[in-house]
């Protein structure tokens, strides 16, 4: 466990609550929908109680995360910050099943990519697995995430309304796949050419009493951005701020004034800060970044909250929507590592949001919580599906490889699996490997988590930190275009988050983080092989397919010439890796941390 000290902060709940008691007259943590007056007045209907319970970036894993990556971090009144794990769908469970209680009127809400880069477990059988447990889990609606499409929108309608897959059929012969119980919504996604979306644009709920709430599901616009351009060429992603604006006035016409948003985009919120951080100290959504805020204080007033993901942190903020109300805005982490419990009220007389009741928190799933009977029978049936193959060893290790949860820009599994990019195509003459840091799914840990025995990497494992199988390209880049690529990772889109490129052993740069942009890279700095890169010299260089069409703002590897690939897959490399430069005698140490230097 590690503590660090940081300063008190005021729990979300506490804060709101007050505010909700003032305007009802009771505590919004025990209602139970009766009216609190005597007399008269209680004849008066009372005011109706929601509970929504909420989730994002799930990506399939059904287990807990091992690693930094799977780590939540919490503040305590005394200002101590404590990191512990957290995660696991059955325990995540059995912990929204005790948030129901008490509750007349609860819906769980999922705000995208609850599906995609997921581990073997999931992936193994195209996600159904990840389906099967968000049933389970109750889910009652979803909005699609940018990886919901990293198969392609095809593969989405199938997920969706179900059928065996065109390729791989069933995943179990004897039950063929049904389809999602419950809608995913994509109201800014159509078809080329088209002004229909994909999916349902929203979805509305009635309540017993008749009250309706409307939940409109959405993605970034940059989704693009996001997601291998050869998966998506047939689809269109368009603005948010319209398609929200467009698809309330449907429902503000058709009566739903209680609306909801669901979007797969979200904003930085610092990094490791607390999932019980207060978000507004010091102003409305003082440590809420962009874009989600931008988007959250725009949307139509008639929009009483967003439910939002993408970023993976976790926070409960209020901003003012374009009337001066405040308005809510809530993520969970990724990973099933937390959930969001919002609790508010309905006008019974307008059946709207009374936007003073809305209270928010983030809660844990700690690894330690009781696992649910049932979601744990279903996991277990589909990990007997496919043990064989995730127990196999592929490689041996001598300490930790911190991946996804290592928060130096340059990350020891980042290196390992750039450097298996390079290995796998010495054959196409590949000199230099890159991963970006949205490839890295996960972390190596050194102690197992299973039978096999410390230090030992298993497929499964090694699947869970590259799960994306996508094809890798090897390509021409001169030494300017090489530096180009570098400089993406810090200017346009990747100005406010920088992403360091991971290079494998071949390649080193420096970084001053003092300047702007991609001024940032020091080009007299970046070596291959050790000398200079040249200006006007020809370097063969490996990337996935995903980085290869410029994706997450690494335009400049679109011009690579001389392209080669399909016949080896990131992942494969990965493995290939680690087979070939690992032995139970003679395990892989982490790289020397010496390819990215960086200047503050």
């Amino acid at each position: 466990m590690l503590i660090l000290k940081a300063r008190p902060a005021v729990p979300r709940r506490r804060a709101l609550a007050a505010g909700a008691a003032a305007v009802l007259g009771l505590s919004l943590l025990s209602w139970t929908g009766a009216s609190a007056a005597t007399g008269p007045a209680a004849a008066q209907p009372g005011p109706v109680p929601v509970q929504l319970l909420a989730l994002n970036d799930l990506h399939g894993n059904l287990d807990p995360v091992d690693g930094p990556a799977g780590s939540v971090s919490r503040i305590t009144d005394s200002g101590d910050v404590v990191r512990t794990q957290a995660g696991g769908v059955a325990g995540l469970a059995a912990l929204l099943k005790d948030a129901r209680e008490g509750q007349p009127h609860t819906l769980t809400v999922g705000a995208g990519d609850l599906i995609g880069g997921s581990p073997l477990l999931s992936a193994n059988f195209h996600d159904e697995p990840t389906i099967d447990a968000l049933e389970e889990l109750g889910l009652d609606v979803a909005s699609v995430g940018n990886h919901e499409f990293d198969e392609g929108p095809e593969e989405l309608l199938r997920i969706d309304r179900g059928g065996c897959h065109p390729s791989d059929g069933c995943a179990v012969p004897e039950e063929p796949y049904d389809g999602a119980d419950f809608p995913y919504l994509a109201a800014n996604v159509t078809r080329k050419g088209s002004a229909e979306p994909l999916l349902p644009p929203y979805w509305v709920k009635t309540l017993p009493g008749g009250e309706r709430i409307g939940f409109i599901g959405l993605i970034t616009k940059n989704a693009p951005d996001a997601i291998s351009a050869a998966r998506i060429r047939d689809v269109e992603f368009h603005d948010e701020v319209e398609a929200v604006d467009r698809y309330s006035r449907e429902l503000t016409a058709m009566g739903v004034t209680a609306q909801t948003v669901v979007l797969h985009e979200g904003g930085n919120h610092g990094g490791s800060i607390p999932y019980n951080e207060d978000c507004d100290e010091g102003g409305p959504a003082a440590k809420l970044g962009q874009p989600i805020r931008r988007l959250a204080e725009s949307f139509t007033p008639a929009v009483d909250m967003v439910l939002s993901g993408h970023s993976h942190e976790p926070y409960v903020c209020t901003v003012t929507d374009p009337a001066g109300d405040p308005r809510t805005v809530t993520q969970a982490a990724s990973f099933g590592r937390t959930y969001t419990d919002v609790r508010f009220a309905l006008d019974p007389r307008t059946g709207d949001v009374l936007r003073g009741t809305v209270e928010a928190a983030n809660h844990p799933v700690p690894t330690s919580a009781p696992q649910d009977p049932a979601m744990a029978k279903l996991i277990g049936t589909w990990r007997e599906r496919s043990a064989e193959l995730e127990n196999k060893p592929v490689g041996y290790i001598t300490a930790d490889l911190p991946g996804r949860g290592s928060t130096a820009p340059e990350r020891p599994l980042g290196g390992v699996i750039a450097d298996g990019l390079a290995e796998a195509t010495r054959g196409s003459g590949a000199e230099i490997g890159f991963i970006q840091p949205g490839g890295i799914r996960g972390d190596l840990t050194y102690a197992s988590s299973g039978d096999e025995g410390d230090g030992v990497v298993t497929y499964a494992e090694a699947f869970r930190v590259a799960p994306f199988e996508s094809a890798v390209v090897t390509m021409t880049l001169t030494g300017d275009q090489l530096v180009g690529a570098l400089r993406n990772g810090f200017e346009g889109p990747n100005e406010a988050s920088p992403r360091f490129l991971q290079p494998s052993a071949e390649l080193s740069y420096a970084v001053d983080m003092s300047r702007a942009g991609g001024a940032r890279l020091d080009a007299a700095s970046v070596r291959v092989a050790g000398e200079p890169v040249a200006a006007d010299r020809e370097y063969r260089v490996t990337v996935s397919e995903f980085l290869a069409e410029g994706g997450d703002g690494f335009t400049a590897f679109k011009d690579g010439t001389g392209r080669q690939g399909g016949d080896v897959t990131d992942t494969a490399a990965l493995v290939t890796y680690l087979q070939n430069a690992s032995a139970p005698e003679a395990p892989l140490a982490p790289p020397s941390p010496a390819r990215i230097t960086v200047r503050q």
